[in-house]
């Protein structure tokens, strides 16, 4: 199985059309199913679009876990603890969706869930789907103490990951020659270590990067391969700004920040 991993996707319909344009190509050889990792609305201006993509795919295996915006874009939770510009994307967000979507929304259950016989996916930390795993300090408990050898988060819009193997400690962050065109970067994760495996974010990188990221993870050859994509970015923009959302929210996707 191939499974396209995808997270923080905000939203960002033009982000996301490049992704699985770019994931179904030659360069990334397909994919069969999708584990999503939450937020998929929130910031963006077209959060029904991007969850009738989602759920339309034509996928053996879809496994979805909710994101923090997710839950407060649908009203299960509140936005106390979000800064005001996504305090208002937020509620612009719920006003917005279809009912339809809300439900759908509403049901998408917490992480982590187990995807494959190594594999679990998580928003944030396996520990708890609220907390971010930024650095080694963050990743030291969760690498020890979670079910699976692999787990699959999102959250902080940064892509790469962190690992071990007996008293190795590692920290990974893809290196890609350009940054103007698609670029891969692939990884082995042999049987026996211990992987955080983070995609980066669809809809609002944050890692200095501007194009939109994801990964796809291959169950046969137990490997991973980091994908960076450029996109419509000024499509984007345009969207927030008609929709009358933050102007932060669009100038950021420019620089991935």
């Amino acid at each position: 199985m191939r499974a396209l991993v995808l997270s923080d996707i905000h939203g960002n319909l033009p982000a996301l059309e490049a992704v699985l344009a770019a994931a179904a190509g030659e360069a990334v050889g397909g994919f069969d199913a999708l584990w999503n990792l939450g937020d998929m609305v929130g910031y963006g201006a077209r959060p029904n679009q991007v969850l009738d993509r989602l759920r339309a795919l034509p996928v053996e295996q879809a496994v979805h876990v909710r994101g923090n915006h997710d839950r407060v874009c649908c009203g299960l939770s509140s936005s106390v603890g979000f800064n005001p510009v996504a305090a208002a994307a937020a509620a612009w967000t719920e006003r917005t969706l279809t009912p339809d979507n809300l439900a759908w929304l509403r049901a998408v259950p917490r992480g982590p869930l187990r995807a494959g016989p190594r594999a679990l996916c998580a928003h944030g930390s396996p520990l708890h789907e609220d907390d971010y795993i930024i650095a080694m300090r963050d990743a030291f408990a969760p690498l020890q103490r979670m079910e699976t050898e692999l787990t699959f988060f999102g959250h902080t819009h940064v892509q790469g990951g962190f690992s071990q193997h007996a008293e190795e400690w590692e920290e990974d962050r893809p290196a890609y020659t350009t940054s103007e065109g698609p670029g891969y970067a692939a990884r082995v994760l042999p049987l026996g270590t211990r992987h955080l495996l983070n995609p980066g974010s669809v809809g609002q990188p944050r890692d200095g990067d501007w194009r939109a990221a994801f990964a796809v993870y291959d169950t046969v050859a137990e490997s991973l391969l980091f994908c960076r994509v450029p996109y419509d970015v000024e499509t984007a923009q345009q969207a927030i700004r008609e929709a009358g959302l933050p102007g932060r929210l669009a100038d950021r996707l420019a620089y991935g920040r």
